[in-house]
């Protein structure tokens, strides 16, 4: 697992730091399961969430897909990278008109407000403060 967090790149290390920054809990949105596991005991409960399969080749581990999940279910699979994977999911989040899952609200706050710029001003106190900081 170090090997595959040492391959990270900034933006999906910005990604999945952004939670941890707005002190959310990011374990039920980002699962991650072996290409040899059985899906249906890592979806189980998963109402909104990216699926990340490592594929463990006994060199190391390495990513081999990133699947975007939604009531349980696998809607959208083959996405490139995290950062696609996330957007993928926002976007049907948005359009769909879903609410965002209690355990990341403020994450997709900060997707929706800062880096799509939609809402306009309406955004909470740590979302703002988090904008302000950026813009520093």
């Amino acid at each position: 697992m170090e090997d595959l967090l040492d391959k990270l790149d900034e933006q999906t290390a910005a990604l999945r730091g952004l939670p941890i920054f707005l002190r959310e809990d990011a374990t039920k949105v980002f699962l991650k399961c072996l290409d040899t596991d059985i899906l249906e005991p890592v979806l189980n409960g998963a109402s909104v969430a990216i699926l990340t399969i490592l594929q463990d080749d006994g060199a190391g581990t390495s990513v081999r897909d990133q699947a975007v999940v939604l009531e349980g279910d696998i809607v959208l699979h083959n996405i490139p990278d995290l950062s696609t994977a996330l957007a993928y999911l926002f976007g049907l989040l948005y359009a769909l008109n879903i609410d965002y899952p209690k355990q990341m609200r403020y994450t997709f706050e900060a997707i929706q407000a800062i880096f799509f710029e939609l809402g306009g001003s309406r955004c909470s106190q740590r979302i703002r403060s988090l904008k302000t900081k950026l813009l520093l």
